[in-house]
């Protein structure tokens, strides 16, 4: 694949859930419209390139992470991955999808199983998807640590044992022991203080330079996404309605949506960008 070209393509995709009926609609047989999360939404990812995701809570930001990953069926539109037609994948060659687009969630805990110590969850990744050097499963454990800055003593230890940060970069360990080329991650600071904040945001940009991988990084805070973020797509009520270099989209956006977000948060600093 050229690095020109994308590593992940969505085009027009949809995702849309039924209501409940009410006891009285049940009755009357009335039908209910299912509620769009995601209404024909288009983007490309590229290798080594992190694309912030924006928008409030119900906007269809997670739906959309979930979709892609196909932890969600979506109803309609294309998928690739490296050019190759993630919805149209079975058994084995959508687990193979699965392992090549991993993701981290907003609550490393309740994604980690708590009997098992953070060595064994490392290790499991590795195993499971046949990773090299997952043979050896002390080095293996150890350098994945390594790589998101954890001593090698956390191995022995349980999820309960550590704090929100340590459990989180945990996470991003695991996902990473799989070999993905696109790391999702799903509000994945939201849920701590600002200072493990910017130290887990700074090993994002490591990872992204020192392992090439794509990172969709989804947040409802502008400001992570102004120290992070390549480009930013603005969500609003399953539809992406504004998209482009993270300085232009958050200094001078053009969509109205888009101007309110902003507004309604602390400005936003742009270090990197011009």
């Amino acid at each position: 694949m050229s690095r020109d070209a994308p590593l992940l393509r969505v085009q027009g995709l949809c995702k849309g859930f039924g209501l409940r009926r009410t006891l009285a609609e049940r009755i009357s047989r009335t039908q209910t419209q299912p509620v769009s999360a995601v209404d024909d939404v288009s983007l490309e990812l590229r290798r080594g390139e992190i694309l912030g995701l924006a928008g409030e809570s119900g906007s269809g930001k997670t739906t959309l992470a979930r979709c892609i990953i196909r932890l969600v069926e979506p109803d309609s539109g294309l998928i690739e991955l490296n050019e190759v037609n993630v919805r149209e994948a079975r058994g084995t060659h959508l687990r193979e999808l699965r392992r090549r687009m991993q993701m981290v969630f907003q609550d490393p805990y309740s994604s980690l199983n708590p009997r098992m110590t953070v060595g064994a969850a490392i290790h499991e990744a590795g195993r499971v998807h046949n990773r090299p050097g997952s043979e050896n499963r002390e080095q293996f454990v150890r350098e994945a640590l390594k790589r998101v800055h954890l001593s090698p003593g956390v191995a022995k230890r349980h999820p309960r044992e550590l704090s929100g940060g340590q459990r989180q970069r945990v996470a991003i360990a695991r996902a990473l022991a799989a070999g993905p080329e696109l790391l999702i991650a799903d509000e994945a600071v939201s849920a701590l203080d600002v200072c493990v904040q910017a130290q887990l945001l700074n090993l994002f940009l490591d990872l992204r330079e020192q392992l090439d991988v794509a990172i969709l990084f989804i947040a409802h805070q502008l400001a992570v996404l102004a120290e992070i973020a390549d480009r930013v797509a603005i969500m609003n009520r399953g539809r992406i309605v504004e998209i482009g270099e993270a300085g232009a989209v958050l200094v001078d956006p053009q969509n109205a949506y888009t101007k309110a977000l902003i507004a309604a948060h602390p400005h936003p600093r742009l270090p990197h960008v011009g």
